[in-house]
């Protein structure tokens, strides 16, 4: 049997209704910055619960632009996690400057109790990452923020309508930046992204600078970027964006139904689910003995696991020059021995399910 990762064909396989929305979309040649771009953002600004969303090309591009925004330039630095994503200090790095990582716990994301430590005179903002579908605790973050003047940028790129006590992820800082890439939970098949904000000044300034600096056709405001979101991707989203509560629910039940059987194995620990937290599950990892081991089990079985990340990124070698050495960030290290990633996307199904739980069982039972 074969549980793939990726579920592009089933979500996109049969859609017959979407593509009779993209050929009427085609005949009226509103390609750029058209009114299903404008549709997208303003759903997507009343599903999040914020008052703005403007699309961009990607969710680096949407931490990127956000950091612009508040006058990031080179030198200054950048608080964020240490076992993240490359787009997350791609973003950084490129605007000139200095990611400083933290160390996370056992929900993958950033230990808030870590962070004062790393704040200084150059320490201009802090980047949660949301990473996997969980939540940086956020009330205990915004006091630090609070405290110390930051602005915050939420990464929520795989966090789309998780949330803390009812308040959605990219809601709580600044601005929140989504990935609309075609493996997030909601997605416009190529590259896309997404910022939120409640603040009209940096809401009409993200507009300016996603286009060039183009307050119309002919008048140059400030230098911009090419970042827009294209409106072919919009009319996608909004066929999409509908059914993204459902999405973020089925994920859940696959989840909790993952949690029930393999939390019985003494092999695997299943990571902390706080009750005040939604997580949505863009990924669903555990912590497994024997890991390699397993993996390798797995996919010789079929089944696509994978490992986010065997690598943390301050260990990459584009970041040498922060001259981080192994064992600089434990529990980002400890992770990396130990995490595995399974499907656990809405499509699919019991039969899958139980084939990837029993795969499990029957590894540690040989071995």
């Amino acid at each position: 049997m074969q549980v793939r990762y990726s579920y592009l064909k089933q979500q996109f396989g049969n859609a017959p209704d979407l593509w009779r929305k993209l050929k009427k979309f085609v005949d009226t040649g509103d390609f750029t910055l058209g009114k299903p771009l404008e549709k997208f953002e303003k759903n997507f600004a009343n599903l999040m619960k914020v008052k703005y969303a403007i699309g961009v090309n990607s969710g680096t591009d949407a931490i990127k632009l956000s950091l612009k925004v508040i006058g990031i330039k080179p030198g200054d630095e950048i608080i964020t996690a240490a076992n993240t994503f490359v787009a997350t200090v791609g973003a950084i790095t490129e605007l000139g400057a200095i990611p400083v990582f933290v160390d996370c716990d056992d929900t993958f994301c950033m230990d808030t109790s870590l962070i004062e430590k790393k704040i200084n005179k150059k320490t201009k903002a802090i980047v949660p990452v949301h990473f996997t579908g969980y939540m940086t605790n956020m009330p205990k973050l915004m006091k630090i923020s609070k405290k110390y003047k930051l602005p915050i940028i939420e990464d929520a790129c795989q966090s789309i309508l998780a949330n803390i006590n009812g308040k959605n992820s990219g809601s709580w800082g600044e601005f929140g930046a989504f990935s609309l890439h075609p493996l997030k939970n909601i997605n416009v098949w190529s590259d896309g992204g997404i910022i939120t904000t409640n603040n009209y000044k940096y809401y009409k300034k993200l507009k300016l600078l996603r286009n060039h600096g183009l307050s119309d056709r002919d008048t140059v405001k400030i230098c911009g970027y090419n970042s827009r979101l294209d409106t072919f991707q919009s009319v996608v989203g909004n066929w999409l964006l509908p059914k993204a509560k459902k999405i973020a629910n089925d994920r859940i039940k696959n989840a909790n139904y993952f949690d029930e059987k393999l939390g019985t194995l003494p092999q695997i620990k299943i990571p902390p689910r706080p009750k005040n937290f939604k997580i949505v599950y863009h990924l669903y990892i555990v912590f497994a003995e024997k890991r390699d081991q397993l993996l390798k089990y797995c996919l010789k079985k079929g089944i696509e696991a994978k490992i986010h990340y065997p690598v943390p990124i301050y260990r990459q070698e584009a970041l040498k020059f922060l001259k981080h050495k192994k064992g600089d960030f434990p529990v980002t290290d400890a992770h990396t021995k130990k995490i595995i990633t399974f499907p656990c996307d809405q499509h699919l199904s019991k039969k899958e399910r139980d084939y990837v739980i029993n795969t499990v069982k029957s590894f540690y039972n040989e071995n």
